[in-house]
């Protein structure tokens, strides 16, 4: 599993605005990105990753109880 940073996200996102498709991160690993949509697509799981490192991190934890309308 990966660790995401910010700065791979920054990277991605100047790849995007640039047209570039090949990016190099921060711990040295180089990517060749076939099309924009894979370079979209990482974005968001970089993203997601950072989101649920910052809920790890901060403690947040949400518990979802289901309501039922019979009374169950």
């Amino acid at each position: 599993m990966t660790t995401w940073t910010t700065s791979d996200l920054v990277t991605v996102r100047s790849a995007i605005a640039s047209g570039v498709r090949s990016v190099t991160f921060a711990d040295g690993r180089k990517t060749e990105y076939q099309s924009l949509d894979q370079l979209l697509a990482a974005e968001r799981v970089i993203e997601a990753a950072l989101k649920m490192q910052a809920q790890a991190v901060g403690g947040i934890n949400r518990r979802r109880t289901p309501y039922y309308r019979n009374g169950l």
